[in-house]
C-alpha cells in the first residue's frame, strides 16, 4: 500500500479546514485532502451572512447573550465566550487579507437576522457571503508553499490505535493510500444530505462524523438538527435556501391563502427563532392542505430587493419566478447539524492526535438551536483554534512506523444503492424530522435496522462510501433523538412537548463489538 507522510492532515476544505490550514501552515507539511473540487462545501452555499459585533451599537456581551438564548440552555458558555470574543480579530483578519464585505459609504453595512437584538450580521455580494470568504480562504492558502491539496480524494477511515490518530486511509483513482500525520484536523461539515429535503449540497454526507465514530472518538448532541424554515419549493427546482435575511429585510410568510401567520404562533413573527418559524410553516401546510407557503417581498422596493438579493433574485428567475413581483413557495429543510464530535475550545476530540471543527463538530457553542449567522464565524474561529492545537501534538514520526494497512478489496457492492439511499433520506425526513414523536422514532429505528448491514463492509467507491456514512450517522441521530424524550431548541417531540429534564448533553461512542453507547453529560 502506497504511504504518504505529513505533519498535517486536514480532511475537508470548507471555512475550518482552509482556516486551519492557514494556521498551520508555517509549522510543518499540510496536506488537505476533499473528496471534491476544493471549493466545493456548505462555506460556498451560505448567503445571509457572518454574525459579529463590529457595529457600533453593538457589543461582544450582546452577541454572546444572544447565543446562549439561542441554545435554549444548551450551549456551553466557555465556547460561546470564545465565539464572540475571537470573532471580530478573525473578521478583521479577513478583510485585511481582501474580504469585501457590503458597505454603506465607508462603514461595514449590517442586517438583521431571526433571534439577534442587533444588526450584526455581515453580508458580501448582497446574499454571496461564503462565497465571498471561500475565495478570500483559498487565495490565501494557494500563497503558503507548506499546504498541498489533494482533491477528489474520499476519505474511508481513520488511522486509529489505542486511542491515537494517526492520519487516514484514503480512496484516490480507485486505489487506497494510507497517509500517515503526526495531527488530523477534521472540517468534513454536516449531514444534512441524510434527509430527503435539504439546503446542504452533494457533499454533506456526514463522513467524519461516521468515521470519527468508527475509531472510537464521542459524538455528542446529535439529535440536535436545525431545520431552515424558507427553500424554495418548486417543480424541477433545486432546494435552494432563501436567506433568512430576506426576513430580516421585512420579508412577510403567508400560507397559501395570502394570510400572513407568524404572529399567531410567536410574537417575533418572521423573526422568531428558526425552529419555531418551521414548526409553524409545518402546522399551517397541515392546517390548509397544502405543501408549502410563500415568501413575500413584494411590498418591497424592487430596485433594493435586486441589489440586496442578486444571487436569489437570478436563481429564482431561472423558475420563472421573479421575487420583486412574485410570491415565492417555500417550504422548510434540513440545513445545520448542531451535535457532532465531541471537542474542547481547542478542537481536541477523545482521540489523541485527532481535531474537529466547523460542522463536524460539536463544541457546545449552538447548544440546541444554532443562531443564525453564527456557523461562518464557528469555522472561522474554532478552524484556527484547532489549527493552533494541532501545531502542538507532540507525536513524532518515530511513532508511526509499524501501522497496519487498510484491508484492500475485493470490495463489497451495494445493490440498488440509489434507492436505499432516497430510501434512507424518506425515512429521515418523514420520521426524524422537525416534529418527532415515540411513533415515528420507532418506525425509523425499525426501517434504519434493515439498512444498518451496509455499515459491515468495505467499499471501494466514493457513492458508497458515502451512502454507509449517511446509514451510521442516521441511526446515531435516531436512537439519540429517541432517547430525549422532552423538547428543547430544534429537537422537538409531539408527545414529550415540555422542556423540563432536558438540560444535559447525550454522548455516544462505538464499543468494541460496534453497539452504540450512550452516555448523559
Amino acid at each position: 500500500m502506497e504511504t504518504e507522510r505529513t505533519d498535517f492532515l486536514i480532511i475537508g476544505s470548507g471555512v475550518a479546514g482552509l482556516r486551519a490550514a492557514i494556521e498551520l501552515a508555517p509549522h510543518g507539511r499540510v496536506l488537505v485532502a476533499t473528496k471534491d473540487v476544493l471549493r466545493e462545501s456548505s462555506t460556498e452555499y451560505a448567503q445571509g451572512g457572518v454574525a459579529v459585533a463590529l457595529s457600533d451599537e453593538d457589543e461582544v456581551g450582546i452577541h454572546y447573550e444572544d447565543t446562549i438564548k439561542a441554545g435554549d440552555g444548551l450551549c456551553r458558555e466557555e465556547a460561546v465566550r470564545v465565539l464572540v470574543e475571537e470573532g471580530p480579530e478573525r473578521i478583521l483578519e479577513l478583510i485585511g487579507w481582501g474580504a469585501e464585505f457590503d458597505r454603506t459609504g465607508t462603514k461595514l453595512d449590517f442586517t438583521l437576522e431571526a433571534a439577534h437584538s442587533r444588526r450584526r450580521v455581515l453580508h458580501a455580494h448582497g446574499d454571496s457571503t461564503g462565497r465571498e470568504i471561500e475565495r478570500v480562504l483559498v487565495n490565501k492558502v494557494t500563497t503558503m508553499k507548506g499546504v498541498k491539496r489533494l482533491p477528489f480524494s474520499m476519505s474511508i477511515d481513520l488511522i486509529a490505535e489505542d486511542g491515537t490518530c494517526y492520519g487516514a486511509y484514503i480512496l484516490r483513482e480507485g486505489r487506497v493510500c494510507r497517509v500517515v500525520a503526526r495531527a488530523t484536523v477534521l472540517a468534513t461539515g454536516g449531514g444534512g444530505q441524510i434527509f430527503s429535503r435539504t439546503t446542504n449540497p452533494e457533499v454533506a454526507t456526514s463522513d467524519g462524523m461516521a468515521m470519527a465514530l468508527r475509531a472510537g472518538a464521542v459524538l455528542e448532541d446529535m439529535e440536535f438538527v436545525q431545520f431552515h424554515p424558507t427553500v424554495l419549493f418548486a417543480p424541477g427546482a433545486p432546494q435552494f435556501l432563501l436567506s433568512e435575511a430576506m426576513r430580516g429585510e421585512g420579508a412577510v410568510i403567508r400560507n397559501i391563502y395570502g394570510e400572513p401567520f407568524m404572529k399567531h404562533y410567536h410574537p417575533d413573527g418572521e423573526l422568531a427563532p428558526r425552529d419555531v418559524v418551521s414548526r409553524a410553516i409545518v402546522s399551517e401546510m397541515v392546517r390548509t392542505g397544502s405543501g408549502h407557503v410563500y415568501l413575500d417581498l413584494t411590498h418591497l422596493e424592487s430596485r433594493f430587493v435586486k441589489e440586496r438579493f442578486p444571487r436569489i433574485y437570478r436563481t429564482c428567475l431561472q423558475f420563472d419566478i421573479d421575487i420583486t413581483r412574485d410570491r415565492i413557495p417555500v417550504t422548510p429543510a434540513a440545513h445545520y447539524t448542531m451535535g457532532g464530535v465531541r471537542t474542547d475550545c481547542d478542537g481536541r476530540t477523545s482521540l489523541r492526535g485527532l481535531y474537529a471543527a466547523g460542522e463536524v463538530a460539536c463544541t457546545g457553542v449552538h447548544g440546541a438551536n444554532r443562531l443564525a449567522s453564527n456557523s461562518l464565524l464557528e469555522g472561522l474561529v474554532f478552524g484556527a483554534r484547532a489549527g493552533m492545537a494541532a501545531a502542538e501534538t507532540p507525536l513524532t514520526m518515530r511513532e508511526l512506523q509499524g501501522l497496519a494497512s487498510h484491508p484492500s478489496g475485493p470490495w463489497a457492492t451495494i445493490e440498488d444503492r440509489e434507492e436505499k439511499r432516497t430510501r434512507l433520506r424518506r425515512v429521515m425526513w418523514e420520521r426524524v424530522g422537525i416534529i418527532r414523536c415515540a411513533e415515528s422514532l420507532e418506525r425509523a429505528k425499525k426501517e434504519l435496522s434493515s439498512l444498518a448491514g451496509i455499515t459491515e463492509e468495505r467499499y471501494g467507491t466514493r457513492q458508497e462510501l458515502e451512502l454507509k456514512n449517511m446509514i451510521q450517522t442516521a441511526i446515531v441521530m435516531t436512537e439519540a433523538a429517541f432517547l430525549r424524550r422532552c423538547s428543547i431548541g430544534a429537537h422537538y417531540r409531539s408527545d414529550h412537548p415540555r422542556k423540563e429534564g432536558c438540560l444535559h448533553h447525550i454522548q455516544w461512542r462505538m464499543d468494541e463489538e460496534g453497539r452504540l453507547v450512550p452516555n448523559r453529560a
